[in-house]
């Protein structure tokens, strides 16, 4: 079966292949020759995910999904949310981003977030949502280089590591984009028995 995931971002194309079955051929934007920087106008994770699929699916006319993730910070009243990706400026830079971050909660007690991955599934002139969420705290500075986006400053409930530190393995197993893609594989499995 093939499946576009609607994403230019090499490092997440990765992450949810490994998480997929075998039997799913998962093509990226580039593989279909889209090249478009789809537009994310949506005030929630789950409309920016659906604006991105239904752009692929109205556009090349396959079933496709795509996931918008945001880092959910309570003393920052669930901020940057939507905005993760573009929190320090439209260069959608991770460090910058970080850093932002990091400064806005200098001598704040309260450290507590949460990542949450929402999915939206377009198949066989259906849709779907699956969505996932791991919570955590946020560090004091960057730790570990492995990851992507605000893994270096985010450790998981329950370990003393951060996403930048944790093997790959470890981290697909408990993040919020491994939950995510989980409902979706199990969905998928179910639809090609």
């Amino acid at each position: 079966m093939k499946l576009v995931f609607a994403t230019h971002n090499d490092h997440k194309l990765k992450e949810v292949q490994q998480l997929l079955p075998k039997s799913i051929e998962l093509l990226s934007l580039k593989d279909i020759q889209c090249f478009d920087e789809i537009p994310e106008t949506g005030e929630t994770l789950e409309e920016n995910a659906k604006i991105k699929a239904d752009f692929v699916t109205q556009t090349y006319g396959l079933d496709c999904f795509s996931d918008d993730t945001g880092l959910l910070v309570d003393a920052l009243d669930g901020n940057p949310g939507v905005y993760s990706a573009r929190y320090a400026g439209e260069q959608k830079n991770a460090e910058d981003n970080m850093t932002k971050l990091l400064s806005e909660l200098e001598g704040k007690e309260n450290r507590q977030a949460h990542f949450k991955t929402a999915i939206h599934l377009n198949f066989e002139g259906e849709s779907y949502v699956f969505d996932g969420i791991v919570k955590g705290n946020i560090t004091t500075g960057k730790r570990g280089s492995g990851g992507f986006g605000y893994d270096p400053i985010f450790k998981p409930e329950g370990f003393t590591q951060t996403f930048g530190e944790l093997p790959p393995n470890t981290k697909n197993a408990i993040s919020h984009r491994g939950r995510a893609i989980e409902k979706l594989a199990n969905f998928l499995k179910n639809k090609t028995l």
